[in-house]
């Protein structure tokens, strides 16, 4: 379906950035797959010690049968941004994945806790990895993405705009990096759709990244012994990363996707609507469980 096609994935060393890569090479784009978390260790990630690198992910993209190329940027760095624009041509999708503050925002038992009570400087930097960084990329490559008509630009949060106004999120910090990722793809849906091109706010639901897989002493191939009482029970709604990554192929693969643009939608809602699954066959969704 994007055979031809040039993607960027932002933040595609782990999680949704891997799933949505290796599902854009599925489809056979390629795919620019950007992050710290290099081979090289050339730069440290606020994930230093793991085990991913987005050499594998660029891997993996291949495997799947499109071209994976890997780039090593740090996306708060706005000179190294600017550096892998220069050295891209036109693309056709910019997905902004990045986040970084698993670690920062810390186990449940930190969460729910008056801002006074929070530690400031995670809180300030967890609001520069989710903000500054999708900032500061746009700004470099949207520029790319308009060079011709039909791009589509992909935010990546955690909850939809009608849920994130009506629910707390774990912090005051956490709280505002989400609400502000459903509104950047408003705001930058605005501004593209003069050029043709179209931006819209995607969110995985209960995802099994690898940090929540670890987190229940699980695998991918056994993800579902955790409901053994791990887990709570609604991860039996849960989804691999490659399904919020098959949600965005199938969007970027849409020739009316333009009816999307400056909307907040789920995985699972884009599944009902293109009818894709997840890697066992089956269409999770956890926010329409969740309310």
């Amino acid at each position: 379906m994007l055979r031809g096609k040039i993607a960027v994935v932002a933040g595609a060393t782990r999680g949704a950035g891997r799933g949505i890569a290796v599902a854009l090479g599925e489809a056979g784009a390629t795919v620019i797959c950007t992050g710290r978390s290099s081979r090289t260790r050339s730069l440290t990630s606020d994930y230093a010690g793991r085990a991913e690198t987005i050499e594998e992910t660029a891997e993996l993209v291949t495997e799947a049968g499109g071209t994976g190329i890997a780039k090593v940027v740090d996306h708060l760095d706005a000179a190294q941004v600017k550096r892998l624009a220069a050295e891209l041509g036109p693309i056709d999708v910019l997905v902004n994945d990045i986040w970084g503050a698993e670690v920062l925002k810390g186990p449940p038992p930190l969460w729910n806790k008056p801002i006074w009570e929070v530690d400031l400087e995670a809180g300030l930097r967890t609001l520069r990895l989710a903000i500054d960084t999708h900032l500061i990329t746009a700004h470099a490559l949207l520029p790319l993405l308009v060079a011709k008509p039909g791009g589509l630009h992909v935010e990546i949060g955690d909850g939809t705009w009608a849920y994130n106004a009506t629910h707390y999120r774990i912090s005051a910090f956490y709280d505002l990096a989400k609400v502000a990722v459903n509104r950047l793809a408003f705001s930058l849906g605005h501004e593209l759709k003069a050029h043709g091109a179209t931006a819209v706010s995607v969110t995985p639901g209960w995802m099994r990244s690898e940090l929540m897989l670890e987190a229940f002493g699980v695998t991918e191939a056994n993800w579902r012994d955790a409901l053994d009482g791990r887990a709570p029970p609604g991860f039996a709604q849960s989804e691999s990363p490659r399904f919020v990554g098959r949600a965005v192929a199938a969007l970027a693969a849409d020739p009316g996707r333009a009816r999307w643009n400056q909307q907040s939608v789920t995985a699972g809602q884009l599944a009902a609507v293109y009818g894709f699954t997840d890697v066992d066959g089956t269409q999770p969704d956890a926010w329409k469980e969740m309310g």
